[in-house]
């Protein structure tokens, strides 16, 4: 039966389903092309004028390929433009265009340069550049970040000048989706320890750089003296205000924009004792406009919840030792949603601890920024000397309302594991506006297959059928996977060592 006749009858028998409005409909795969392998590094654009665009990087080839609704490969455009050896690279996409971030060295200059294409990625216009940085040696490590707001409408730039341990140089370039020049400034950060790091670094829909900075006594520890850091545009210097949360254990610490109420939430994993079990999640909701703490909150999980979310070889008491917080994701009227996983590393027969896992010496765990730390390319990761084993098992969401209170949470039972490369396990989300989607690989009869599960707005979680129309011989991604509409999602997936994508509909 051809790929074409198998889909029409896998979405006819969906069609009668009462749960199809939410359920993968069809899986739409792209032909292999002979120079996209294991060692490709690409990035998923998005969908642009009913294209579907990715970036592809071939040693010193750098191209778009152009994929149709049936993901038939329309073209594939070089990009002669870019420099064979730049640094990095980002999209900001849009409904019909693009723009595309390039960093590159020539000599002992650093230059960071912008470029817009449109849905057949063609030049609009001509490059511009940015920003230049002189450096003393040739490097790999990128200086700019691009970090864009929720509406795409502000876009920033920013780059740290760590020379002075103690006194880091920030410059920032905010930009409107039109590349015009909003702000720039050049600041500077007191770092009073050299355990100091930052969270995830965000731009609000009013070009509010905001993050937080945060001690983490010893090498890898608990949290302490956490400070909510904000540089509204016009502002020449800093906001740093203490968060409040005492002596409070920490663990990681999380930041999300709140658009619609114009404030943060921060949340993180507590402790009762150090190096002790999770005891709970504690949570700080962050006025914007008094640049000042609205709320703090303590959930302390029950046993209940501990016996289910549990992993296999945890116990009640050490559940969530093991779960980092993935996605905080807002509600309309000011709730929130907090879906975290549950992630290890076993070598030889012996489990590192979480605070093994978090340490980027080992090479594993969440990417969070440090000022003496390049976070890891997850193509290119380095795994240690021992054999390793990658964990990634079951999934929490936790609904809060909007003053923070618990209004129900569910666990979706998962267990994954892979050696040596953590590239086929974890999930990706998906939200199709009624229901967050969770898309992971579990083995089946000694197959991996692709499977779907979904969470109300109540809570109730819907196991949908296996998905049988999973051509044989393709290993999804789903973890580099992208939501490029409120229906569909784009996932790699590597088919005989060729790397090709499936467009995923809803």
């Amino acid at each position: 039966m051809n790929r074409v006749l198998s889909l029409v009858l896998l979405t006819l028998a969906l069609l009668n389903s009462p749960h199809a409005k939410a359920q993968v409909s069809q899986i739409i795969y792209s032909e292999p092309e002979r120079e996209d392998g294991r060692r490709t590094n690409f990035e998923i654009i998005g969908k642009l004028g009913g294209n579907y665009l990715i970036f592809k990087n071939n040693g010193n080839n750098n191209a778009i390929s152009i994929y149709d609704s049936t993901m038939k490969a329309l073209q594939r455009v070089p990009l002669t433009f870019i420099p064979e050896r730049y640094v990095n690279i980002d999209f900001v996409a849009y409904p019909d265009n693009c723009i595309l971030f390039y960093e590159y060295q020539k000599k002992s200059i650093v230059h960071m340069a912008a470029a817009r294409l449109n849905s057949q990625a063609q030049l609009i216009g001509e490059p511009i550049e940015l920003d230049t940085t002189q450096v003393g040696f040739a490097s790999t490590s990128k200086i700019y970040t691009v970090i864009v707001s929720e509406d795409r409408q502000r876009i920033l730039i920013y780059k740290i000048n760590s020379h002075d341990p103690k006194n880091f140089l920030f410059t920032t370039l905010l930009y409107d989706n039109e590349l015009k020049v909003i702000d720039r400034h050049r600041l500077y950060l007191a770092m009073e320890d050299r355990n100091d790091l930052f969270t995830d670094f965000l731009v609000d829909n009013q070009g509010t750089f905001v993050f937080a900075k945060y001690l983490r006594s010893g090498s890898n520890d608990y949290v302490s003296r956490v400070s909510v850091v904000t540089k509204a545009p016009a502002a020449d210097s800093f906001s740093v205000r203490d968060m409040g949360a005492g002596n409070r254990i920490l663990d990681e610490i999380k930041i999300k924009v709140d658009n619609n109420n114009n404030r943060y939430i921060i949340s993180g994993f507590y402790y009762k004792e150090r190096r002790g079990n999770i005891e709970g999640l504690y949570t700080v909701l962050w006025d914007k406009a008094t640049n000042d703490r609205l709320q703090e909150k303590v959930t302390v999980f029950p046993d209940d919840l501990r016996a289910v979310a549990k992993s296999t070889d945890a116990t009640v008491k050490t559940a969530f030792n093991d779960f980092f917080i993935k996605h905080i994701i807002t509600k309309r009227d000011g709730g929130y949603l907090l879906v975290s996983e549950s992630q290890y590393t076993t070598s030889r027969g012996n489990m590192f601890n979480r605070w093994d896992y978090m340490n980027p010496a080992y090479g594993y765990g969440p990417a969070y920024y440090s000022p003496y730390y390049n976070p890891y390319n997850p193509w290119a990761r380095n795994y240690g000397a021992y054999a390793t084993r990658f964990h990634a098992e079951n999934i929490m969401v936790l609904s809060y309302d909007k003053e923070s209170n618990l209004q129900w949470s569910n666990v979706i039972p998962k267990s994954q594991f892979d050696d040596e490369t953590d590239n086929l396990i974890s999930n990706e989300l998906v939200n199709t506006g009624g229901e967050l989607n969770f898309l992971f690989n579990l083995y089946e009869r000694r197959n991996m297959l692709l499977n779907d599960q979904s969470i109300s707005p109540e809570g109730r979680i819907t196991r949908y059928p296996t998905l049988h129309n999973l051509d044989r011989g393709y290993d999804f991604m789903p973890r580099y996977g992208k939501q490029v509409s409120s229906w569909e999602s784009v996932i790699p997936c590597l088919y005989r060592n060729y790397l090709c994508f499936a467009k995923v509909d809803f």
